[in-house]
């Protein structure tokens, strides 16, 4: 089992940065693929980033293609999501998931465990 919590949301304005952290318990992190989603009022929960448990591999949506990076620190048990040039159409729920398994993926329905999302507001 794999408990995720994520933090670091908030509320910015329009060109600003944030930072979400996703902290594991349960299990270590470095066994696992992260990734991160974002879902929005009234629509579907959406890929953002994902990296291989190596961290050797990662994923971007064409939508946060650099603007975004994910990062992780296996020692700390904890995945990192900086966020830069924030737009108000990232504002979302954003959700930290894991997976046992190597390579890192796009695909909500390939993780096991979710964490309960932060809210990301941004306005313009």
């Amino acid at each position: 089992q794999v408990q995720l919590v994520e933090s670091g949301g908030g509320s910015v304005q329009a060109g600003g940065s944030l930072r979400l952290s996703c902290a594991a318990s349960g299990r270590t992190l470095s066994s696992c693929a992260m990734g991160w989603f974002r879902q929005a009022p009234g629509k579907e929960r959406d890929f953002v980033a994902a990296v291989s448990r190596s961290g050797g591999t990662t994923l971007y949506a064409d939508s946060v293609k650099g603007r975004f990076t994910i990062s992780r620190d296996n020692a700390q048990n904890t995945v990192y999501l900086q966020m830069n040039s924030l737009k108000p159409e990232d504002t979302a729920v954003y959700f930290c998931a894991a997976v046992v398994r190597y390579t890192a993926s796009r695909r909500a329905s390939d993780y096991d465990y979710w964490g309960q999302g932060t809210q990301v507001t941004v306005s313009s």
